[in-house]
């Protein structure tokens, strides 16, 4: 019989400390007010959501200070159903991850779909923001719960196809 050691569970954590730009306070603060705020380039006009803290990736100029409020609905551009089944899952399978173009937005935000059964989300839906109580809002995304379609019609394709 062997004393080897198979397996060791020890919680661990990491703190550390983060200090948000400019851009990114405004981005933050809009969180905590419930607005989707970004930040627009002055050469290219693209709106960054969240925003960067720095330059345009397309032309590499400061983006701009002036905020530029996006959404709260937007367009369905991809998105993947999610079946299976992970440690700490807090929504039961099947549901849908999803790259979302916020109305006002040069670029996809991440987020849940919710609201309607994985198999009939598609590409071009529109959705909208489904916030929790404010009382529960902080400097995050995750002060809006999931994303539900709007019942607008679908985007063509050749809308959002550059926004892939």
């Amino acid at each position: 019989m062997s004393d080897d050691v198979l397996r060791v569970r020890t919680p661990i954590g990491v703190d550390y400390g983060w200090t948000a730009g400019p851009r990114s306070t405004a981005y933050l603060q809009g969180l905590i007010d419930g607005k989707l705020l970004g930040k627009r380039c002055p050469t290219c006009t693209k709106v960054y959501f969240p925003p960067r803290n720095g330059t345009c990736p397309m032309c590499g100029v400061l983006l701009g200070d002036d905020d530029v409020e996006v959404g709260p609905a937007g367009t369905v551009t991809t998105f993947c159903v999610v079946n299976v089944p992970f440690l700490g899952q807090k929504i039961v399978p099947p549901y849908v991850a999803a790259t979302i173009l916020l109305d006002g937005a040069d670029i996809g935000v991440q987020h849940l779909i919710l609201g309607i059964d994985a198999d009939k989300v598609r590409m071009g839906m529109r959705v909208e923001a489904v916030w929790k109580d404010s009382s529960q809002w902080g400097p995050t995304l995750e002060n809006i719960d999931h994303f539900q379609p709007t019942g607008e019609p679908d985007v063509e394709f050749t809308d959002y196809a550059g926004q892939l």
